[in-house]
């Protein structure tokens, strides 16, 4: 089916062209097979005759069947990639998905740790083991450089340096920025480095910093369920994830004065309108900064 040929095009212009990370792309493909199923249901049998209609009729039945706003608005976005690569690389004149509007989505608040909450999920490993040292440096560089799950799990060893103290991050779209980080990472870091790694690591293909106790490069898995077994400790495997601790990252860069753009910069966003969901400062903070630095507070 010639649908399907655009559609195997599509995914492989998206890795080499568009650079985009494997998720995205298998995220793309699962929407996109749906709508591609979708059509053929409705005797369309080439995806370059689906009508406006068609198009604003699939997302009703998105909706219908119980999809989340968010996961709605992911496909739509999905439809209108594709269609806009079937007009750049397959000569399509028209776009039955350029006039759907996107949907505007509330922006929840990440939930966060306190410091001292932070502080405390990194003191639980058991840094009596090579097991707890590992989890340590993991959960302090997890924190200490704001990291994605993605980037910790692909980050050579070589590209740690704890002289400088900054790891030079692959993020999303291969896009690489160097990371700085703190007292506490390096050290768990170099301690891990020091005493467990080369005690794992039979083969000296593995450049992966962050291995399994198998030797082998961690898996996204294997990381999120380390974080959440030392959350469970203090009863907060509900409210911790990996990606909590890089919302409490940026929260906490910026309740402590950084510049939003900086910030912006240390999580690797392409647009600073992302970062802007971390100035959710508390109340109480607002106040107190009010009360130290307005003149007639």
């Amino acid at each position: 089916m010639k649908t399907d040929e655009y559609l195997d095009g599509f995914l492989g212009f998206l890795v080499a062209e568009r650079r985009l990370a494997s998720a995205t792309c298998e995220a793309y493909g699962r929407d996109l097979a749906r709508f591609v199923d979708y059509t053929v249901s409705r005797g369309i049998e080439d995806v370059r005759n689906v009508s406006t209609g068609e198009v604003r009729a699939y997302l009703r039945l998105l909706t219908e069947i119980g999809l989340a706003p968010r996961s709605v608005a992911r496909s739509l976005s999905a439809v209108k990639t594709f269609f806009r690569y079937l007009a750049l690389e397959e000569g399509m004149t028209r776009d039955p998905a350029a006039s759907l509007p996107t949907p505007r989505l509330p922006r929840t608040l990440p939930k966060i740790l306190s410091v001292e909450e932070v502080a405390a999920l990194c003191e639980t490993p058991d840094r009596s083991t090579g097991k707890g040292l590992r989890d340590r440096a993991i959960v302090e560089l997890l924190y200490g450089g704001g990291l994605r799950v993605s980037e910790l799990v692909g980050l050579p060893v070589e590209r740690v340096d704890l002289e400088t103290r900054v790891l030079h991050v692959f993020g999303k779209g291969g896009k690489e920025r160097l990371v700085p980080i703190g007292d506490g990472a390096v050290r768990a870091t170099a301690v891990y480095l020091e005493n467990v790694r080369p005690g794992l690591v039979k083969d000296a293909g593995v450049s992966a910093l962050v291995v399994n106790m198998r030797g082998r490069a961690i898996s996204r898995m294997g990381i999120w369920k380390i974080v959440r077994s030392a959350a469970r400790i203090h009863g907060w495997e509900d409210r911790v994830s990996p990606h909590v601790l890089r919302h409490c990252y940026a929260t906490h860069l910026l309740e402590g004065g950084a510049d939003l753009r900086v910030v912006q910069e240390l999580l690797g966003h392409a647009d600073i309108a992302t970062t802007q969901i971390y100035t959710h400062l508390d109340q109480g903070y607002l106040r107190e900064v009010h009360r130290s630095f307005h003149p007639r507070a």
